[in-house]
Order: structure tokens, then C-alpha cells, then sequence
């Protein structure tokens, strides 16, 4: 008989959640994980309308182990989970688990996670899926195409299925080995937070998650995706198939923060042919644009691929919003408004 003294106590696991002017989203969040047993939870509130009300809401939880942070200014996704990671590091927590605003756990996913962590990995990636039941696509993990030739070959003939997992990984009932995971549902164990570090809050948004997990694999760390484990994930960013960016501004990061993914995945060799092929196609998403957006989608398009090349991160979030901005109408000329007088 197995002396109860001699069971090894679960787990200690926090959550940090990042979140900006989604009061509504935040609500069903922050529900799901006080539901959850978790010892403590950081809330990073970029929200920047206080209209909004989060920040009220917020200062209205009493649960003591919520911890709320509020910079002073919008740091997106990759500075707030920066923050709130090193926050937690206070108090070593075995496990922490990243997500947005509008992703969450599923019912007791956190309590399963915590009960049975599967052995052997030093981040575990949930099953993502979104509101209807289907896999949320922006969250399948992948394998790093350009590991191998034959993984590369594959990706060529295949096309992003012939990397990403397939719905059958979803079905199974034991992890697999992955590359590639986003930060909604990454559970992330101290020795990858030792040894990785914080991802990289210069970012802002768009492929903190991506290049922070090739950082851990390239530091040897183990990667695994537990279909077991599963998150939930109500993103709207997109609209349709055509990449069609709401806020505007959002494109500028995620062409710019996608070519430093491009180096870091495929190294240094095939990155000019990558990115070139990737900047062809986005300069043809702009006729998806109405008349007057395509103007500001090009000139963001251009600066992202002028700073992503160039290896800059230090635009401000500031400066990026106002290049977003249509540019304002010219004044008729002199005559022209003489005849209208």
C-alpha cells in the first residue's frame, strides 16, 4: 500500500493573461481560470480607452490570488507577457501558462494539466480550438520545415499541412514532439524559463510566440503538444481569407515580426528566396483593400519589410499607429475653389 506521505505533491501552476480594451472577453477569461486550480494569476491590462471600464472591473476582484499589472503605456502582447512572466518569477512557480484575453482553458484543463503533466517536456502546447468546436488554425503547432531536407522537400510538395499537425495529432491521446506553438495555452516549465528567458517585448505583437519557441528548441529545450490538454480561442483579428488586418495597423507587425521568423527558421542561406516569395504575395493582398485603406496597407507593408530586413525594433508602437492613418485629402486647388465659392 502506497503511503500517502510518499505522493508527490502536483505541480505548482500561475497563468498570465495579457489584455487590451476586451472587457467582454476578459470576463469569460479570468471566470474560467478562478475556476481553475491556480496559485496565482497576472493580469497585464494594455488597455488604453478608460471608457473600456476594464481597469474599473479589474480593482472590483477580490480573489487574492489575482495580481493586476497596468504599464503605463501599451506594451502588446509580446511586452505584456514579458511583464507578466517576470512577475510570477517571484514566487517559481513549476509551470506558467500564457494565453490572451480571448483564449482560455477549457473546463478543468488546467486541473488535468496540473494532476498528469506529461513527462519529459519543458513546454507543453494545449489543443486550441475555437468557439465552435473547430481547430483554431492560427494555434496549430509545426515542426520547423527547414530542420531537415526532407522536412523541406515536404513543405514544398505540401504546402503548410506538410509542417503544421494534422487533425489526427488533435485526436490522439499522447503528445507529440513540436517546434513551432503560440502563446495561448503554452505552458511553460521553470527549466524553459531559466534557460530561454523572456520572449523578446520588443516585438509587440505577431511572432513573440513563434521566435521564442525556436529559441528554446535551438537551446535543445523539448517542445511537446498535448492534445489532452484543451484551450479555447475567439479571435476575430482576421477577417475572411484574405488577410484582410482590422486595426490597420496590426499588418505592419506581423510582415515585419514574420521576416525575423523567416531568419530564424530557415537560416541564413534561404531566407532571401523566402522572404522575396512571401513580399510578392503580400503586395498582392493590397487589391483585397477598398481604395482608401490600400494606400496605408502598401505604405505599412513597406516600412515592415524596410525594418524587418534591416533587423529594426525600436519603431514605437506611437509612430505606427500614425503611419496607419489615411493620409488627409488635398486642398482643391485656387481656381477650383474660386468656382465653388
Amino acid at each position: 500500500m502506497t503511503n500517502a506521505l510518499s505522493r508527490p505533491c502536483p505541480p505548482t501552476v500561475a497563468a498570465v493573461v495579457v489584455t487590451s480594451n476586451r472587457l467582454a472577453h476578459l470576463r469569460v477569461t479570468l471566470a474560467r481560470l478562478l475556476a481553475e486550480p491556480l496559485e496565482r494569476i497576472c493580469i497585464v491590462d494594455n488597455s488604453t480607452c478608460p471608457q473600456d471600464g476594464t481597469a474599473a472591473w479589474l480593482a472590483a476582484q477580490t480573489d487574492p490570488r489575482l495580481t493586476v499589472l497596468s504599464p503605463p503605456r501599451n506594451l502588446g502582447g509580446a511586452g505584456g507577457f514579458a511583464l507578466g512572466l517576470a512577475e510570477l518569477e517571484r514566487t517559481d512557480p513549476d509551470w506558467i501558462v500564457v494565453m490572451d484575453d480571448d483564449s482560455r482553458p477549457a473546463p478543468g484543463a488546467i486541473a488535468r494539466f496540473r494532476a498528469a503533466p506529461p513527462p519529459g517536456w519543458d513546454a507543453v502546447a494545449a489543443a486550441v480550438y475555437d468557439p465552435a468546436g473547430g481547430i483554431a488554425e492560427m494555434n496549430r503547432p509545426a515542426r520547423n520545415p527547414f530542420a531537415s531536407p526532407g522536412r523541406f522537400v515536404a513543405a514544398l510538395l505540401g504546402g503548410r499541412r506538410a509542417f503544421h499537425l494534422t487533425d489526427a495529432d488533435y485526436i490522439a491521446r499522447t503528445p507529440v514532439e513540436i517546434d513551432i506553438a503560440s502563446f495561448v495555452g503554452l505552458f511553460l516549465s521553470r527549466q524553459a524559463r531559466q534557460r530561454a528567458g523572456l520572449p523578446d517585448s520588443r516585438l509587440f505583437i505577431y511572432g513573440d510566440d513563434v521566435l521564442h519557441s525556436l529559441h528554446m528548441r535551438a537551446l535543445g529545450l523539448w517542445i511537446g503538444f498535448d492534445p489532452r490538454i484543451r484551450f479555447e480561442h475567439d479571435c476575430t483579428t482576421l477577417q475572411g481569407r484574405a488577410w484582410i488586418y482590422r486595426p490597420l495597423w496590426k499588418a505592419y507587425y506581423h510582415h515585419r515580426n514574420l521576416l525575423f521568423v523567416f531568419r530564424a527558421a530557415a537560416g541564413r542561406w534561404l531566407f532571401g528566396p523566402l522572404a522575396l516569395l512571401h513580399l510578392l504575395r503580400w503586395v498582392g493582398r493590397a487589391r483585397h483593400y477598398r481604395c482608401e485603406e490600400r494606400a496605408v496597407y502598401l505604405r505599412l507593408l513597406r516600412l515592415a519589410v524596410q525594418d524587418g530586413l534591416g533587423g529594426r525594433l525600436d519603431r514605437s508602437h506611437e509612430e505606427v499607429l500614425a503611419l496607419a492613418r489615411p493620409a488627409p485629402a488635398a486642398a482643391p486647388p485656387a481656381a477650383a475653389q474660386e468656382d465653388t465659392a
